[in-house]
Formats: structure tokens, sequence, C-alpha cells
């Protein structure tokens, strides 16, 4: 099974979360906002200068900067 991080994600393409590894407080955050393992998350958009990326996670938009979304790893991804 491939592996990635949320940021390698290009917009529509999605993934499964498989872990969140970032800071405590991040990490914290990000489980709070429904990125738990198992959930489906899709890139919807990128902003012009790359940075940060929107995701779909359990039907809301959040916006990711790249450094935090780098610790997010998914599982089975990508997917078109």
């Amino acid at each position: 099974m491939s592996t990635m991080t949320l940021d390698a994600l290009r917009v529509g393409q999605w993934g499964q979360v498989a872990e969140v590894t970032t800071e405590p407080a991040m990490r914290r955050r990000l489980l709070d906002l429904g990125l738990v393992p198992g959930t489906p998350v899709s890139c919807t958009a990128v902003s012009p200068a790359g940075d940060p990326a929107a995701y779909w996670i359990r039907g809301a938009v959040i916006a990711l900067r790249r450094r935090d979304a780098s610790g997010v790893r998914l599982e089975g991804a990508p997917w078109d």
C-alpha cells in the first residue's frame, strides 16, 4: 500500500488518513477538525502562492499550511 503526506496531494486527489504526527498542539487541533485515522480527505484548492491549500474533511473545507499538512500521513493515496 502506498503512503504519502497530506501536503503532497494535488487538487482533485484524495486519500485516507493513517496517522497524525505533528507537534502536540497542532496534532490536537487537526484531530479536533476530524483528521483521525480512517477519514477520507481531498485537496480542493491551492492558493496562487502554493501555501496554504484547502482540503475537504468530513463535509467542511479547511485551509492548512504546508508545514501542518506535512504531519498527516495518508495511506492508499493518491486517488483521483
